[in-house]
């Protein structure tokens, strides 16, 4: 072997460039270093070779470090585990995606219809048809997230006299399942079902759904069909005493001073007990090592023990749910808060987005994920046979950080 040959080989390591994921770590690390994450956890794997880093705090205040046990609001990553315990249902026969949902949820029975999304509310039409299970976890319901501001939408306005938790961002809903879908089916839907693509809410129905169609409560059920299997120990809806040590603390940018202020802390956090409603749509905590358990086990189609035949959904569901499920005309009238012409590039399936054109170094065909509204960014690529999850905790933050972490994470791949 000559000395090139042994240079080169030092400088990879499996299929990826150790160089070039020294190049991540740098960008990632400069994120700390000014100021606008306090610390975070990266994670690459491909072909069973995983790299994590970890760098920062896991505060502000304290000089306690981020580790690769450091617990995480993952926010929207909750969605694509929700999506696979609504599956699980659906394999079982206890539900079928093409059923009202109105049999286990009356209060959304008999649907009324803004005549247009700034309409006042009683001017509405009756629903065309009722909601369906696959409506809600292709969020074609006719009801999610509107960046409006509320006091010039009606139906934002009275969702705030609610409380059902329709303004960005939020910690968690203060309202018990029951009580929180009988207030939504008091009002009208924005849109007609499976018209347009509008965000989230049609997750939080499927945390009152789940529960009521198991007869378990949803932790449980998620508990025990998915968190345990996969030996994901420290995900959960609130983080135990013994473990808040290990629990980030979030922050939001403040607009005026142009610095970091606490959101949500550690040892007052919402996390630090069991919600009255635990949200599938944003509300679970998680760690890089228990997130990448379930990432592995979508990759695995299916499987969480690659060479075993343990379950926990079948092939046939995974494709299903990484499959664009979207329209071209559900698309044409539909946007996403924050990302405009995201569906020119991208698609969703059941509780997760995909990439369906390529229009720069990471946005490759058939990747899929989501991302998180508290710092968070997961997706997988099963012809790269590859993961990649960044868990920070900075609120509604902007997403180049996202981007940065994609783009490195590709360009480190080496064969």
């Amino acid at each position: 072997m000559n000395i090139r040959t042994r240079r080169k080989e030092m400088m990879k390591t499996g299929s990826l460039s150790r160089a070039r994921l020294d190049r991540l770590r740098t960008s990632m690390t400069g994120y700390v270093e000014r100021g606008e994450v306090p610390g975070m956890v990266t994670l690459v794997s491909r072909h069973g070779e995983i790299h994590v880093d970890a760098v920062g705090t896991k505060s502000l205040e304290a000089p306690d470090p981020v580790r690769r046990d450091t617990i995480f609001r993952i926010a929207s990553m909750s969605k694509p585990i929700t999506a696979v315990a609504t599956m699980i249902l659906a394999e079982e026969g206890k539900l079928r995606l093409d059923d009202a949902v109105q049999k286990w949820l009356p209060e959304l029975a008999n649907r009324k219809v803004l005549k247009r999304i700034d309409a006042p509310l009683d001017e509405t039409v009756s629903a065309h048809r009722p909601i369906t299970v696959r409506d809600l976890l292709t969020f074609t319901m006719g009801f999610g997230l509107l960046l409006t501001p509320t006091e010039a939408s009606p139906i934002l306005q009275a969702a705030a006299e609610l409380e059902i938790g329709m303004k960005p961002p939020r910690r968690q809903l203060e309202l018990d399942p029951d009580t929180w879908i009988h207030r939504l089916g008091r009002l009208p839907l924005m849109a007609q079902p499976g018209e347009r693509w509008l965000y989230g809410t049609g997750a939080d129905v499927l945390s009152v759904l789940i529960a009521r169609v198991s007869g378990q409560p949803l932790e449980t059920f998620l508990r025990e069909r998915v968190f345990e299997p996969l030996g994901m120990k420290d995900t959960g809806f609130s983080v135990p005493a013994d473990r808040l040590d290990r629990l980030a603390s979030c922050y939001v940018l403040n607009p005026g001073s142009g610095t970091l202020q606490l959101f949500d802390g550690v040892e007052q956090s919402r996390w630090s007990h069991p919600p009255l409603f635990p949200s599938g749509a944003d509300g679970l905590v998680s760690t890089i090592d228990d997130y990448l358990a379930f990432a592995q086990m979508l990759l695995n189609q299916g499987r969480y023990r690659e060479r075993g035949s343990e379950r926990i959904l079948s092939r046939f569901s995974v494709e299903a749910m990484t499959t664009d499920q979207l329209t071209p005309a559900q698309k044409a009238v539909s946007s996403l808060p924050l990302l405009p012409g995201f569906f020119a590039t991208h698609g969703w399936g059941f509780g997760l987005s995909m990439v369906t054109r390529r229009d720069d170094l990471a946005s490759v065909p058939g990747r899929y994920g989501w991302d998180g509204s508290m710092g968070t960014s997961w997706f997988s690529d099963p012809k790269e046979d590859l993961v990649g999850i960044l868990l920070t905790q900075h609120v509604v933050m902007a997403p180049d950080i996202f981007r940065d972490f994609w783009t490195l994470t590709y360009q480190s791949i080496d064969d």
